[in-house]
């Protein structure tokens, strides 16, 4: 389709209808609370509230991953289902007053903290338990300089190209040709990077590794928006070489799994409170039982 006619912004903007495309219904210039609805809390001490979407799988890569390197860092994942709402929830908007998920609740001190942000919940994560983040030096600087480069660059690939390439009511060029080309920067930012390294940081996997691989990992292996052949996502072969790397860790694998509700059913955990969930609750099992 051609473009439409110029637009000419109003001298003051105002809500007077849904923007239109996948997210309509929930898309609203207003912050806070639409229901009143209180969180769930299981046994464990880390309260994780997200979605199998990039930044939901980010953090539950990293629990599985301080799992497997033995530490006592066992968590429920409870499902909060973006396009019905659930993050607009009173007990929700509590925890992050921004509304996006991932947002976790630390409950192993004396006092429950909230933690919101992916970015933010890695590094807690990670300083909490001295792991995937250097305690000091360059190579902790160059592992949040990857992770910093992460939540400053996603948007444009997500809220930016996958929304006009994927999602919005009708393709438009400008804005496709726009973020296309700013994602094609961005990949060839680190395939270059990769060329000379086998982790984003260097040496040694971390919480930036985390942070990238479910954006642009699963944009290389053709996860997101169905645009791996328009953006030849092929001729970034260190990306590729890299994300397969991560992609053949178990604990990631696994990460991938908690809190999914598309694709595959065998590799949806829809909620996970225990390592067996993994092998019980899959939602090809759910399904079949009923």
């Amino acid at each position: 389709m051609t473009d439409p006619k110029p637009y000419e912004p109003p001298k003051v903007w105002t809500w007077v209808k849904e923007s239109g495309g996948t997210f309509a219904s929930i898309n609203r210039p207003i912050a806070g609370a639409t229901h009143d609805k209180e969180l769930p809390v299981g046994q464990h001490p880390f309260q994780l509230y997200s979605q199998g979407t990039p930044n939901g799988v980010k953090v539950t890569v990293m629990f599985e991953e301080l799992l497997a390197a033995g530490h006592d860092a066992e968590y429920d994942a409870w499902l909060i289902s973006i396009g019905k709402g659930d993050q607009f929830g009173s007990g929700f908007v509590d925890v992050n007053p921004n509304s996006k998920i991932p947002a976790l609740v630390d409950r192993s001190g004396s006092e429950p903290v909230r933690v919101f942000e992916s970015g933010s919940i890695l590094m807690h994560l990670a300083e909490k338990f001295g792991a995937f983040l250097p305690a000091s030096g360059p190579a902790r600087t160059e592992t949040l300089n990857w992770l910093f480069w992460q939540m400053g660059s996603a948007p444009y690939l997500g809220g930016g190209f996958g929304h006009f390439y994927a999602y919005a009511p009708e393709k438009w060029e400008y804005p496709i040709n726009r973020f296309a080309m700013e994602v094609k920067r961005q990949l060839d930012v680190l395939d270059r990077h990769l060329a000379d390294h086998e982790w984003m940081a260097g040496g040694e996997y971390s919480i930036a590794d985390m942070a990238i691989w479910p954006w642009y990992g699963g944009l290389v292996k053709g996860w997101q928006y169905g645009a791996g052949e328009f953006l030849d996502v092929e001729s970034y072969t260190n990306v590729v070489e890299w994300a397969e790397r991560i992609y053949a860790r178990p604990a990631v694998k696994r990460g991938r799994m908690v809190n999914r509700t598309a694709g595959d059913p065998a590799m949806q955990l829809h909620e996970r409170h225990d390592a067996s969930d993994f092998d019980l609750r899959t939602q090809d099992k759910l399904d079949a039982a009923e």
